[in-house]
């Protein structure tokens, strides 16, 4: 394996395999075949791949039919075209629970120089709040590959957003990646991190510089933003105490939201979230846009740091 991997380029090697051992399976892009990843698929099995041009809403039309039909279809663009289809998923594959797998590449700011127009922050919110919708960010490409296998077992509506941009291979080619649970990175009793997509890797590192300072981190990939592991997350908080959310899209009912709402209702902790603070995004390289956009191992630890300063803070209040 690589040392990194996009995961978009996970999700065309996970399509081969897919291809190969489920007759079902069947792609669906919007004219975007090669930045999807899933032109090999299409060359493979032309007679199972249909390319509905730059026609978003018709793909995911095409897809649920496709679906009420037996088939397994993967409906492929870019995360924010993709959303043009908000209405159509919502009627005809979330009302009737059709078995449809969206899989949208290129999500968040390190789409890069093609500008905020192309830089989608917005689709964790948009696609969680549907009911019966599972929502997937991989961390790497392992767990990318593994997300879209998983997906193709699951009977429902699947959201999977993947990333143009090459990224560390955090796991084992073994990990067991299981929809609905977060992995536990790393044990500490002072804070607990929970990231999901490029800020897993990022967190990593905070959580060793953290250690090198005498603050130990309880690191969660939450992989899974819906449904999201309430019982890790409280599990956590309880041992902890503190809690840092990183996630790259925006601070409004992403990663953040979903882990506030699980605390607010079972565990009230101090919170902090590493996110894009309500701002699209602009042209430049990924890591100009991750230090512009507060999108960094800096500003993990800082909100470490304040998670942990607030909850001492809170405690002194209480024993006095």
């Amino acid at each position: 394996m690589a040392d990194r991997m996009s995961t978009r380029d996970a999700y065309g090697k996970a399509l081969l395999k897919l291809g190969e051992t489920n007759p079902r399976v069947v792609v669906l892009d919007a004219d975007l075949w090669t930045s999807t990843r899933t032109q090999k698929f299409r060359e493979k099995w032309p007679e199972r791949f249909v390319d509905l041009g730059i026609a978003e809403q018709n793909m995911i039309g095409v897809a649920a039919g496709l679906a009420l039909e037996g088939k397994i279809p993967f409906a492929s663009s870019f995360a924010c075209f993709g959303a043009r289809g908000w209405e159509q998923v919502r009627v005809s594959v979330g009302i009737a629970h059709v078995n449809v797998k969206l899989a949208f590449t290129h999500g968040g700011l390190t789409v890069g120089e093609d500008g905020a127009s192309a830089q989608m922050l917005e689709d964790l919110a948009l696609w969680r709040v549907l009911p019966g919708m599972v929502v997937i960010v991989p961390a790497d490409g392992v767990e990318a590959e593994k997300a879209t296998l998983a997906a193709a077992e699951h009977v429902g509506p699947v959201y999977l957003r993947f990333g143009r941009s090459s990224e560390p291979i955090i796991f084992p080619a073994d990990y067991d990646f299981r929809i609905g649970k977060a992995a536990k990175l790393r044990d500490g009793a002072n804070v607990t991190i929970a990231a999901c997509g490029i800020m897993t890797a990022r967190a990593m590192e905070a959580a060793e510089r953290l250690s090198a300072e005498g603050i130990e981190a309880t690191l969660l990939n939450v992989a899974t933003i819906k449904p999201i592991d309430r019982d890790a997350i409280v599990e956590a908080a309880k041992a902890t105490g503190a809690f840092v959310t990183a996630e790259e899209h925006q601070v409004n009912a992403g990663l953040g939201g979903a882990v506030a709402e699980v605390l607010g209702l079972n565990h009230p902790v101090p919170l902090e979230m590493v996110a894009v603070q309500d701002s699209y995004g602009e042209s430049g390289t990924p890591d100009e846009l991750l230090e512009k956009y507060g999108l960094t191992v800096d500003a993990i630890i800082e909100a470490a740091q304040k998670a942990i300063a607030r909850r001492e803070k809170r405690d002194t209040i209480l024993i006095s």
